[in-house]
């Protein structure tokens, strides 16, 4: 039996591939419980998917655990395979141990992986597709992961998931923005009650939100969500710059029903979402509603807000309008660049912010269907924005032929590229802030273009996470991960040939019984006294002999490359290869044994 890893993640694939190859809870099980291999289990978190199996030969392993990604993920076989990673043997067990550390995360060093490695096992065990090797593999996973971060500074070189969401919207890293000071007071919406919506809650609470409002679709995990966050801020546990030290108030939560998302976004600064769900939570037009309908402050229960001038007005007045279709029906979003103030040769000059002035800035993103209908607006004519809903798949071809022509004119594709926007044009600031941590996606991704919203996403994430140095502990964590490795693997080989070396034993101790008895036919009168005596001296000869070979054995095995001394041992001592199986089967029935019997003592 051999370990292999087949799967994909961030590193691999793109985040429309992870999207659509995220797998649901049930569909999990179903791809464990339709495996054929002797061991299987599958770690699934938000940016990767992976499966871990002990198999026979190795191109049929991948063939078979490639085939059931593709099956239950949806994408098919043909259009997975590219982006598809394989592991086998130490460079599997490298793997896991990497993943483990936070080597192998979006955000390096972060310790949330952890959790997910250990509840990948605990549906294994459960679906009873977990033996002795992946059983292993993964406890000795938990204990190098927690290894890494309790003797190196890895913590130092990343954050989890959540807290370095919250670090982007906040203005990401090298802008001297403080997470703390942009969070406290905040108004907080959490949809989902999962372990990762749950460890946003807690971090939010950590940096001193005012409020926390938890929706989740079983209103009794959110009302449990809630309880236990206001619990802790009861008890002082949340002690970071918004917590009970220097007289702030303690954060309070409470839940909603899913239904309430709509409106309990009109009040919140920001929002953090993690559910399951196969589609969108948050369309663009229920953001762009919270947007233009926010609560003011006074009604929302905290003080109003005050502007840069300093006077306190509706965040509604400060806001340019959401929606596409403005300034007498320009199909594009030109208020977004608010009227400026310049100085020209030390005199205040008032510039219009219409097209003339942003230039290109003005249809930076915009997808080809808005630009078109800006184009239409130019020329005086008109464009029904519903008309690119309603494309058939005959225009769809003549879009095609029309690309696949200009490329034969120029002899490549045109490349498209996003215009830098001009100095001086800048986004009006954010009053609603997005975290979408779900896979696929909860938020729809329209909202990035949405005035007066910043989302941060999967697919940001992993491009911020792409310029983050990495601290000098991550060579530290690569040599644990290295030595574990090596002993996990002597480990293992050690253990292959255990089970031949009981067989081996076991044939010497029955060679021993037959020659005593045969002794006993032939000396009918031995005393007791005597017949123990030799009895013990025979064994003693026996085991002399088998030491010293069975030790260096051992030894060797243990060795890269030494799975073929349980072979040799089975050959030279013509041992049978029933009687070895029937060691290890023992063996595994032992193991099971005694973790039922851990599980029993922990539930």
């Amino acid at each position: 039996m051999s370990l292999l890893v087949v799967g994909l993640s961030h590193r691999s694939a793109p985040v429309s591939v992870l999207e659509r190859a995220a797998l649901s809870q049930d569909a999990q099980i179903k791809l464990l419980q339709d495996t054929v291999a002797a061991e299987a289990a599958l770690l699934a978190t938000c940016n990767r998917i992976e499966l871990y199996a002990d198999v026979d030969k190795f191109h049929a392993g991948v063939a078979e655990l490639s085939t059931l990604l593709a099956q239950h993920s949806g994408v098919g076989l043909d259009e997975l395979t590219p982006y598809l990673y394989v592991h086998y043997e130490d460079r599997a067990v490298h793997h896991l141990f990497s993943v483990a550390c936070g080597l192998d995360s979006m955000v390096v060093g972060e310790g949330q992986v952890l959790g997910q490695i250990k509840d990948s096992l605990a549906l294994a065990q459960d679906l009873h597709t977990a033996g002795r090797l992946l059983n292993d593999l993964f406890q000795q996973a938990l204990r190098v992961g927690k290894r890494a971060h309790s003797e190196t500074g890895i913590d130092r070189a990343g954050q989890s998931l959540v807290t370095f969401g919250l670090q982007q919207l906040a203005g990401g890293r090298g802008t001297g923005a403080s997470v703390e000071a942009w969070a406290a007071g905040k108004k907080a919406l959490v949809i989902g009650a999962g372990s990762m919506s749950s460890l946003a809650a807690a971090t939010l609470a950590r940096l001193g939100v005012a409020e926390i409002v938890v929706a989740n679709r079983t209103p009794d995990r959110a009302e449990r969500l809630a309880q236990i966050i206001n619990e802790n801020s009861e008890n002082s546990q949340y002690e970071g710059s918004g917590g009970h030290e220097g007289g702030a108030t303690p954060v309070s939560a409470r839940a909603v029903p899913m239904e309430s998302v709509p409106f309990e976004l009109t009040r919140a600064d920001i929002a953090v979402s993690c559910t399951g769900a196969t589609g969108l939570v948050l369309t663009a037009e229920i953001i762009a509603a919270a947007v233009e309908g926010r609560v003011p402050a006074d009604e929302a229960g905290l003080a109003p807000r005050p502007t840069a001038t300093g006077d306190v007005r509706d965040v509604r007045g400060v806001l340019p309008p959401t929606s596409i279709g403005t300034d007498d029906g320009c199909p594009l979003d030109l208020s977004a660049a608010q009227t400026s103030q310049t100085s020209q040769a030390g005199q205040a000059v008032q510039e219009s912010a219409g097209f003339s002035v942003m230039g290109e800035a003005a249809v930076a993103g915009m997808d080809a269907a808005t630009l078109e209908q800006h184009a239409a607006w130019v020329d005086n004519g008109t464009v029904d924005r519903r008309d690119a809903a309603r494309r058939t798949p005959d225009d769809d071809r003549e879009l095609i032929a029309a690309l696949a022509l200009t490329a034969t004119a120029l002899g490549r594709i045109p490349e498209r590229r996003r215009p830098a926007a001009p100095a001086g044009v800048t986004r009006p600031p954010a009053v609603l802030s997005l975290l979408d941590l779900a896979m696929p996606r909860d938020v729809d991704a329209a909202a990035h273009r949405l005035a007066g919203v910043r989302l941060v996403d999967i697919e940001s994430l992993a491009e911020a996470s792409a310029d983050v140095p990495m601290a000098a502990d991550v060579d530290q964590v690569r040599r644990i991960v290295a030595d574990e490795v090596a002993a996990f693997g002597a480990a293992l080989r050690a253990a292959h040939i255990t089970p031949t070396v009981v067989a081996l034993r076991a044939m010497a101790a029955d060679v021993v019984a037959g020659e005593i008895a045969r002794l006993d036919g032939r000396l009918p009168g031995l005393d007791e006294k005597h017949r123990a005596e030799i009895t013990q001296t025979v064994r003693r000869v026996v085991d002399k002999l088998l030491h010293a070979p069975t030790v260096r054995v051992k030894q060797l095995a243990a060795e890269p490359g030494g799975a073929g001394y349980a072979d040799a041992l089975r050959t030279l001592f013509d041992l049978d290869q029933e009687t070895v199986d029937g060691v290890s089967r023992a063996d595994q029935d032992d193991d099971h044994s005694e973790q039922n019997a851990e599980n029993r003592g922990r539930a």
